[in-house]
C-alpha cells in the first residue's frame, strides 16, 4: 500500500531537483552573460549568449577537471600523451552538452531565456586546429579516452588561423583567412604561467667534464616562449576530464625599450611579430623555402614544449628519472612529431646528464610512432643545410644515432651496404636529407599502421628493412571514431531509433550495434529507418540551397564523396563516370535510370594545382548538367564549399552511397568512410585501406567493390602501363575525355583543363584509367540495388550493424593494451 505513495514521493523529489538545477543553471547562463560578457539581457545577442551558454557548460566541466588532475596527482598513474601537429575538434558546445548529459536541460534553461539553442549551437566557429583525416582521428582518440577513464594529455599548436575558408568563386577554389579566434574562444583557458623556452639556430661547442664524459653546450640564436592554452575534454557519461594542452608562441621580450627610445619602432616589435609566426597558422604553404623552414621550426617548437612539459609533470613527484616510460607514454601523430625523438635525447643527455644508453633506452621506451601513410613523397624529409641552420644540435644527435643504428645493421647483415644506405637516416643520394619517418621508426618501441592493409604494406614496402629487423616492433591498429559525435550528436534520429530497438547501452559499446541485424528485415523498421534518413536528406538539400543555390531532390540517390582533394582519392575516376553517366542521359532522355544526386566537398591544398583543377572540373560539370533541360533532373552534380566538421554533421547522415574509390594501397585507412557506414551508408569502394576491414564486417553482399588490387596496382606498373590504351579500347571513356578536351565544362576554353587531361592519359599515376571500366560496371550495380527500396534498406541496416569495430574506443583500447601499457582510473564527482 505504501508503495505508491512512496514512488509518487520519490518522483516529486526528482521534479523538484530537476527545477532547481534547471533554475540554477539559467543563474549561471546570466551570471556569465553579465561577468564575462559585460551585458545584460536586454542589449545581448545571440553570440553574447552563445559564449555565456559555452562559459556556463565549461564551468561543470572544470569541476570534472580539477577533480580528475587531483586524483592523478595522489595515484601513481601512467599518463598516455598523444603528440599531434593538428586536432580537428570540431564545434564543441553540442558534444559538451552531449558528454555531460545536460542537452535537454540546456534546450529548456535557454528556452525559459528566450532563447533557441540550436541558433545557439549553429554560432559557434569551428577551431581550426586540423585539417582533414590525421587531426580529426587525433580528436576522436582524444575523446575515447576520456570516456575510457584513461589518464591522456593531448599535446599541439594553437594555430591562430586554420588551414584556410574555402569559397568557390567562378567555379574556382578560394581561400579566405580562417579566423575563428576573432571573437573568442570560451572553452580555452591560457596559462601564461606554464611556458617553456625553445631555441633555433646557433652553434654548439663540446666539453669534457670532471668525470671524463664528453658534454655539449647549445647556444641557439633566438629562443621563443612557448605558452600553454588548455581545453577541458570531457568523457561521455563519466567524470574525466582530460586535458588537450596547445601551444601559443610568443617572444620571450616582447618589447625592447632601448630600441624604442633609440627611434627604432620596428626593431622594437620585430622580435614578437617573428616569434608569433611559429603559432600563426596551420600548415604555410612550404612550396618556398621560407614556407619550409616555417614549417618545421612549428614541429620542433611544440614538440619541445610538449616533452619539456611532460618531464616539468615528471619531476613533481620527485621520481627517478629511470622510471619516464612507467609514468609517461608519447605516441607520435605521423612524422610531424618525429624530431621528439632528437628532442628527448638531447634533454636527456645535454639538460639531464645522463649516459647516451640510458636516456636512449629511455627515449625509446617512452615513444611511439603511428605511420599514416605508404606516399614515399608524404614520409617528410628536410635538407641538411635548412635543418643545421635551424636545429644544430639536433643534427649531431641525429648523426650518433644513425651512426650507432647503422653499426647494429652492419652486424646483424654483413656486407650488405645496399640495406644500410636504405635504412640510414640520411639520405645521401641527391641533396642530402633527414628521413624522419626513419628517425621515428628507430627512436620508439613500436610502429604501428591504421589499416590491416596498410599495416602489411607499410612492412612489406617503404619499412620494409625495418619490419625485417624488427619484426618485434610493428603491429596494427586500426582507426576508429566516436559514435558520439558522429552518430548520437549528427544523427539525433538514428540515435533515438537505436535506443528504442537495442538500448542504450551502444553508445559507449558499439560491437552492441549487432543487434540490429535482428531488425534488417522488419517492415514496420524499414518505415522508421527510411524516414530517419529522408529526413535527413532533407535537411541536407536545404543546407545545400542555401550554400550553392543548387536544388537537389531528397528522393534521389545521394551519392557523396567528401575529403581533402587529391589525385590519390581520384574525384576525377567519379567527374569521368557522372560525364558518362550524362551522356547516357542526353542520347536517351528516357533511360530507366535512378536519379542521381552526386555531391563532392573538400579543400585541395594551396599550392596543389592539381587538386584545384580537379574541383574546377566538377564545379563546371554541376554548371553544364544542371542547367540541362534535357536530362529532367534526374542527375544533379553539387561541389559543397568549405567541408569541415560542422558540415559533416549533416553529410554523413545524408548519404546513400559513400565513395571510397583511391587507388589500392595508397589510402592508409580513411575515417570518413567509417562514418558514412556508422550512419548507414553503403560502400563503393576499392580493396584500399580499411574498405577491406569494412567490406569484411558489413559482408561482401551490403559492398559495392571494384578496381585492381594494391597487388595488381604494382604488376600493372611493373609491367609497364599504358594509359592511352584504357582510351582507346573504351568509347565512354574516350567520349568523356573528348567532351573535356573541347571545354565543353569550360565555356569553350580548351586549355583549362589541358594540365589534367595530359597527366591522365600520358602518365595516370594513381591508375584513374584503368579503373574506369569496373567503375561503371559497379555503379551500375549500385543504380541497380536503389531500385529494390527494401533491399537497399536492409543493407543500410547491415551496414550501420557490422560498423562496432570501428568505433574510437575500441582503437583506444588497443593502444593502451598493446603499446602503452596504461589503465583506467576512475573519477568520482559527487557533486558537481
Amino acid at each position: 500500500m505504501s508503495e505508491v505513495p512512496a514512488a509518487e514521493a520519490a518522483a516529486n523529489a526528482k521534479a523538484a531537483l530537476a527545477d532547481v538545477h534547471g533554475y540554477a543553471f539559467q543563474h549561471d547562463v546570466v551570471r556569465n552573460l553579465i561577468c564575462r560578457q559585460a551585458r545584460y539581457p536586454d542589449v545581448a545577442d545571440a553570440h553574447d549568449w552563445y559564449m555565456a551558454l559555452a562559459y556556463s557548460v565549461r564551468d561543470r566541466m572544470l569541476a570534472r577537471w580539477v577533480a580528475s588532475m587531483q586524483t592523478y596527482t595522489a595515484q601513481d598513474v601512467k599518463v598516455a600523451c598523444y603528440l599531434s601537429a593538428e586536432f580537428l575538434i570540431g564545434p564543441q558546445l553540442g558534444n559538451n552538452l552531449l558528454n555531460l548529459g545536460m542537452e535537454a536541460e540546456a534546450r529548456e534553461a535557454m528556452h525559459a531565456l528566450g532563447q533557441d539553442l540550436d541558433v545557439l549551437l549553429a554560432i559557434e566557429e569551428e577551431p581550426g586546429l586540423g585539417n582533414g583525416g590525421l587531426g580529426r582521428l587525433a580528436a576522436c582518440y582524444l575523446d575515447s579516452l576520456a570516456r575510457l577513464e584513461i589518464p591522456a594529455i593531448g599535446y599541439g599548436i594553437r594555430y591562430e588561423f586554420g588551414i584556410f575558408d574555402q569559397e568557390v568563386c567562378d567555379g574556382w577554389q578560394i581561400e579566405r583567412t580562417d579566423k575563428w579566434l576573432q571573437r573568442g574562444n570560451p572553452w580555452e583557458i591560457v596559462r601564461p604561467e606554464l611556458s617553456h623556452y625553445v631555441g633555433f639556430g646557433g652553434y654548439t661547442r663540446s666539453e669534457t667534464d670532471e668525470q671524463g664524459r664528453l658534454r655539449v653546450h647549445w647556444t641557439p640564436t633566438r629562443q621563443v616562449k612557448g605558452v600553454a592554452c588548455d581545453m577541458p575534454m570531457q568523457g561521455y557519461d563519466v567524470d574525466t576530464c582530460n586535458i588537450l594542452r596547445l601551444w601559443k608562441s610568443e617572444a620571450v621580450e616582447s618589447f625592447d625599450f632601448q630600441d624604442f627610445n633609440a627611434g627604432a619602432y620596428y626593431e622594437a616589435v620585430e622580435e614578437k611579430v617573428i616569434s608569433e609566426t611559429l603559432s600563426k597558422v596551420l600548415y604555410p604553404n612550404d612550396e618556398p623555402e621560407a614556407g619550409k623552414r616555417l614549417r618545421l621550426a612549428q614541429q620542433y617548437f611544440f614538440v619541445s614544449c610538449s616533452l619539456q612539459d611532460l618531464l616539468r609533470l615528471f619531476d613533481l613527484k620527485a621520481t627517478p628519472i629511470e622510471r619516464l616510460p612507467e609514468r609517461f607514454a608519447a605516441q607520435l601523430n605521423d612524422t610531424h612529431p618525429s624530431v621528439a625523438v632528437a628532442e628527448l635525447m638531447r634533454l636527456l643527455v645535454d639538460e639531464r646528464l645522463l649516459p647516451w644508453d640510458t636516456a636512449w633506452d629511455l627515449t625509446r621506451r617512452t615513444l611511439a610512432y603511428t605511420n599514416h601513410t605508404l606516399l614515399p613523397e608524404a614520409l617528410e624529409t628536410w635538407g641538411l643545410p635548412l635543418f643545421q641552420s635551424l636545429l644544430p644540435r639536433h643534427l649531431e644527435i641525429i648523426y650518433e644515432i644513425n651512426r650507432r643504428f647503422l653499426d647494429d645493421v652492419r652486424r646483424a647483415y654483413p656486407g650488405d651496404e645496399a640495406r644500410v644506405t636504405r635504412m640510414s637516416l640520411i639520405d645521401e643520394t641527391g641533396d642530402r636529407k633527414v628521413r624522419m619517418a626513419h628517425l621515428a621508426t628507430v627512436g620508439t618501441h613500436a610502429v604501428n599502421g591504421v589499416a590491416a592493409l596498410h599495416s602489411e604494406l607499410l612492412k612489406q614496402t617503404v619499412l620494409h628493412d625495418f619490419a625485417e629487423m624488427f619484426p618485434e616492433r610493428f603491429l596494427n591498429v586500426t582507426n576508429g571514431v566516436t559514435p558520439r559525435r558522429f552518430l548520437m550528436l549528427s544523427n539525433p534520429g538514428l540515435a533515438r531509433l537505436l535506443h528504442e530497438t537495442i538500448g542504450d547501452g551502444w553508445a559507449t559499446d558499439l560491437a552492441r550495434l549487432d543487434a540490429l541485424a535482428a531488425h534488417a528485415d522488419d517492415p514496420a523498421f524499414h518505415d522508421a529507418w527510411r524516414k530517419i534518413r529522408r529526413d535527413n536528406k532533407t535537411a541536407l538539400a536545404a543546407r545545400i540551397e542555401h550554400a550553392t543555390g543548387i536544388v537537389v531532390d531528397p528522393d534521389a540517390l545521394f551519392d557523396i564523396q567528401v575529403k581533402r582533394i587529391h589525385e590519390y582519392k581520384r574525384q576525377h575516376l567519379n567527374a569521368l563516370y557522372i560525364i558518362s553517366l550524362y551522356r547516357r542521359l542526353c542520347r536517351n532522355p528516357d533511360l530507366d535510370t535512378a536519379p542521381r544526386c552526386f555531391i563532392f566537398g573538400g579543400k585541395a591544398a594551396p599550392g596543389y594545382a592539381m587538386a584545384k583543377l580537379m574541383i574546377r572540373l566538377i564545379t563546371g560539370i554541376a554548371e553544364v548538367v544542371n542547367n540541362d533541360a534535357t536530362i529532367k533532373g534526374r542527375l544533379k552534380v553539387v561541389f559543397y564549399p568549405d567541408f569541415n566538421v560542422k558540415n559533416g554533421h549533416w553529410v554523413y547522415p545524408a548519404a546513400d552511397l559513400s565513395e571510397q574509390i583511391s587507388t589500392a594501397g595508397k589510402e592508409a585507412s580513411g575515417t570518413g568512410n567509417m562514418k558514412f557506414m556508422m550512419n548507414g551508408a553503403l560502400t563503393i569502394g576499392t580493396l584500399d585501406g580499411a574498405n577491406v576491414e569494412i567490406r569484411e564486417e558489413a559482408g561482401a553482399e551490403n559492398f559495392f567493390l571494384f578496381g585492381l588490387t594494391a597487388q595488381q596496382v604494382e604488376e600493372t606498373k611493373r609491367e609497364g602501363y599504358h594509359p592511352a590504351r584504357y582510351v582507346r579500347d573504351n568509347d565512354e571513356l574516350r567520349d568523356a575525355l573528348s567532351l573535356i578536351s573541347q571545354g565543353h565544362f569550360s565555356r569553350g576554353d580548351r586549355e583549362m583543363f589541358r594540365p589534367l587531361l595530359d597527366n591522365l592519359t600520358h602518365s595516370d599515376p594513381f591508375l584513374v584509367l584503368a579503373d574506369f571500366a569496373d567503375y561503371v560496371a559497379c555503379q551500375e550495380r549500385v543504380s541497380e540495388a536503389w531500385r529494390d527500396a527494401r533491399q537497399w534498406t536492409r543493407m543500410s541496416v547491415m551496414n550501420t550493424a557490422r560498423s562496432g569495430k570501428f568505433s574510437s574506443d575500441r582503437a583506444i583500447h588497443e593502444y593502451c593494451e598493446r603499446i602503452w601499457n596504461t589503465h583506467r582510473v576512475r573519477i568520482d564527482l559527487a557533486q558537481p
